[in-house]
């Protein structure tokens, strides 16, 4: 219930944002009756296909936190050794990197781990209880090597704009085709649209949004080959992080929200291989290998 609440506050929050940016600007009139304004129809387009995604990068902090329940540990007063050694690793790895020290936290679940945050050097790194209870700290060590080089190569910020920039051709394409099927199929010569108008983009919106998301999905899929090997980098060896693949490769990883399920370790379930957010355990394991021969 809580995800769901999260989810519906996050889409209204959406929707504010762009009515209230469209009054400023006067954007959204692109049926005019001499026909479809395509600068205006761009801009309209660019505007609700990026803000959802930099609204969404803005709150990824807060939303991971809530929706999984992570509990950030206090650099400088860890409940634990354990907790010390997590918050000094990703030190570490940050320093290594070059970046800020992320926020280290900790949450109940099955084996996996993310990272989130809207900039380097302000970033979030969580790793599940299950994860921790089920590798060796070298293990651990690597995975949150994977999480910093996704932090330390800007993915996350690089997935926004990709997502952004596909929202706004389905956006676009799908009012350009359905304006088409309007005047040019079904002959509707009346002013404004007619039902044709919305129907169509309504279908195309839905069509051209599945072939954004395997676009979508291609990026991230290659995001993790290149964290995997930041992770051997930052580490100095590749065998840690081989290590941790095939260990992952051997449980049940838990589920992460749908809205950062690509900044886990590992992906959730998906309808093919097309749509999935993480190459197999078994592929990246293998990338690996060949990058230590080559």
């Amino acid at each position: 219930m809580k995800r769901i609440f999260l989810f519906l506050m996050t889409n209204l929050a959406v929707l504010v944002v762009l009515s209230v940016t469209m009054s400023i600007f006067g954007v959204g009139r692109f049926l005019t009756e001499n026909g479809m304004d395509l600068g205006q129809l761009l801009i309209f387009s660019a505007l609700v296909g990026f803000t959802g995604s930099i609204i969404s990068l803005l709150m990824s902090k807060w939303m991971a936190k809530r929706s999984t329940g992570a509990r950030v540990i206090d650099p400088q007063a860890p409940a634990n050794s354990r907790e010390r050694w997590l918050v000094d690793t990703v030190h570490q790895l940050a320093d290594r990197a070059g970046i800020g020290h992320p926020e280290v936290a900790i949450y109940e679940g099955a084996p996996n781990a993310f990272a989130t945050g809207a900039f380097k050097n302000n970033a979030l790194v969580a790793v599940s209880t299950g994860l921790l209870q089920s590798m060796t700290e070298e293990e651990v060590a690597a995975v949150l090597g994977h999480e910093v080089a996704h932090v330390a190569n800007g993915d996350m910020i690089t997935l926004t704009l990709i997502q952004g920039v596909v929202n706004t051709f389905v956006i676009f394409l799908a009012r350009v085709v359905g304006y088409f099927v309007d005047r040019a199929v079904l002959k509707n010569d009346r002013d404004g649209v007619g039902i044709g108008y919305f129907v169509t983009v309504i279908v195309c919106e839905i069509v051209f949004g599945i072939l954004a998301s395997i676009i979508v999905a291609w990026f991230s899929r290659q995001r993790e080959f290149r964290a995997d090997a930041g992770s051997a980098k930052l580490l100095g060896a590749r065998e840690p992080m081989i290590r941790a693949l095939a260990r992952l490769g051997g449980v049940q990883a838990g589920e992460l929200p749908k809205n950062f399920e690509a900044a886990g370790i590992s992906g959730g379930r998906s309808i093919g291989a097309l749509f999935a957010t993480h190459p197999p355990i078994e592929v990246r394991i293998q990338a690996l290998q060949a990058s230590t021969s080559a």
